[in-house]
């Protein structure tokens, strides 16, 4: 992937269901609460966040029905079961939920066995003290709080595009500066071979194998969402099951308050999509919420937190969008083409924004 440099700022350019004019790219609501924002054309998703918002539910509710009918429909196959395998061929769920009133958080990652993520991330944040619960327990949590379980996960679908990868000497992977002992591991750190036996040694060692080439829109995304009920409350919740051929064990931004999503009720919220792995050293949702803290409109804050993370890894892909509490929107990008979804009460169906890198 060719290295951006942020002279390509990123902008608005009209797109979705009913094509949308948009100068600049931030878009006003000019209409009260309440207002609906997603990652990525997840339609069905925000339209069922909408429904639960304008019956009058809570924006944590709308969110948990919106991020639900995403892990259901496994928007792209990278959110809910059935897709992104990790390197033997498991699905795994990573789901966030925040409160922007009460500022409390629930979240489970690398989670086995349970479907609804996002569901069981309300229950770690409505029946315990935790904000996080993980592995093969977030599971064992989840069944007995009443969610279905135990359930296997992979899909045909997961399970062939796994195959393929194996086929392909499990290329392309996560590993760096290692020493491979046959084409899809155990790895070794390449410093310690003289540990192993001989053959070791005649291995091709993997460097840095690792590039934004293998991450992109269909193996390593998130429905990040936003909601500001009829209240004035806001809320955000992001489902994931995480990057494809990921190292078993590993936890990316989703589940991560202030990386994939956050949200403070006297100011806006936030959610991101994209390397997670690499946005998560960042938390650029926390740092768009406090940059419209100090004043920055919504367009200025997301493309500051996108520009934050692209002067360190100018080869990263991500993105973000920001909504203050008035209902203002807006999205910043680096390495992709992004698009986010937007439904509020002067729109007859959910609008698509697309930004531009």
């Amino acid at each position: 992937m060719a290295t951006k440099t942020l002279s390509s700022t990123c902008f608005l350019t009209p797109t979705f269901l009913l094509l949308f004019l948009v100068t600049g790219h931030q878009a006003l609501n000019s209409g009260p609460y309440p207002v609906v924002v997603s990652t990525w054309p997840f339609v069905e998703a925000v339209r069922a966040a909408w429904r639960a918002v304008d019956n009058g539910l809570s924006a944590v509710d709308a969110v948990v029905e919106g991020c639900s009918a995403c892990e259901e429909l496994r928007c792209d196959g990278t959110v809910g079961p059935g897709g992104s395998p990790d390197e033997n061929g498991e699905t795994t769920i990573d789901a966030l939920v925040m409160d922007g009133v009460t500022m409390e958080v629930g979240a489970v990652a690398a989670m086995r066995y349970v479907k609804d993520g996002i569901k069981a991330a309300r229950l770690v944040m409505q029946h315990t003290e935790h904000t996080l619960v993980v592995g093969e327990q977030a599971s064992v949590f989840a069944i007995s709080m009443g969610l279905p379980g135990p359930t296997n996960l992979s899909s045909s679908e997961s399970m062939e595009k796994w195959i393929k990868w194996k086929e392909n000497h499990c290329q392309p992977n996560f590993w760096k500066d290692v020493v491979p002992k046959g084409g899809c591991g155990p790895y070794h750190a390449k410093d310690f071979v003289g540990l192993y036996d001989e053959t070791c040694s005649n291995t091709t060692p993997v460097g840095n194998i690792r590039s934004s080439s293998h991450i992109g829109l269909h193996n390593h995304d998130t429905i990040s969402m936003a909601v500001i009920d009829k209240m004035g409350h806001i809320a955000v919740g992001t489902s994931t099951n995480g990057a494809t051929f990921k190292i078993p064990g590993r936890v990316g931004d989703g589940p991560i308050a202030g990386s994939s999503s956050y949200a403070d009720d006297e100011v806006g919220g936030c959610g991101a999509t994209g390397d997670g792995d690499i946005m998560m050293r960042f938390l650029p949702c926390y740092q768009v919420v406090e940059s419209m803290r100090l004043g920055m409109e919504p367009k200025l804050a997301a493309k500051d937190a996108i520009s934050r993370i692209a002067r360190k890894f100018p080869d990263f892909v991500g993105a973000v969008f920001a909504i203050n509490k008035n209902g203002v929107h807006a999205g910043a990008c680096h390495g992709w083409t992004f698009q986010y979804s937007v439904r509020n009460p002067d729109m007859d169906d959910v609008k698509v924004y697309t930004v531009l890198p």
